[in-house]
């Protein structure tokens, strides 16, 4: 199960974090990322991690400014979102997958990921 807390309304150029935290059999976690959904559009990819190694891959629109990590022993990660831009609101999703460990070249992918929060809105104003 996971628990996705932050999110709200900012202005373009202010910063937002969101924290998703992973219960139940979190022994056997892979990954955690986050995917973002405007309405009427496909849920895209925003960041993720590998649970061991703790790299990161994060889809370009938001390389430069939003920041993943993890606290293993806490089962949280976070996307510090720094410099937000209109074009970043959406429903943040977060997303979990149990072992085994993640292929990298899919770590983008839905199908990569077993369980699903709940979306906490982002909205940035212009």
């Amino acid at each position: 199960q996971l628990q996705a807390s932050g999110g709200g309304l900012v202005q373009a150029g202010g910063s937002l974090r969101l924290s998703c935290t992973a219960s139940g059999d979190t022994v056997s976690l892979a990954a955690m990322g986050w995917f973002r959904q405007v309405p009427g559009k496909e849920r895209e990819f925003v960041a993720a991690i590998d649970w061991s190694t703790s790299n990161v891959h994060r889809a370009d629109s938001v390389k430069a400014r939003f920041i993943l990590s993890r606290d293993k022993a806490k089962r949280t990660v976070t996307l510090q979102m720094n410099s937000l831009k209109p074009e970043d609101t959406a429903v943040y999703y977060c997303a979990a997958r149990r072992q085994p460990r993640i292929i990298w070249s899919y770590i983008s992918t839905q199908s990569s990921y077993h369980y699903w929060g709940q979306g906490t809105q982002v909205t940035v104003s212009s």
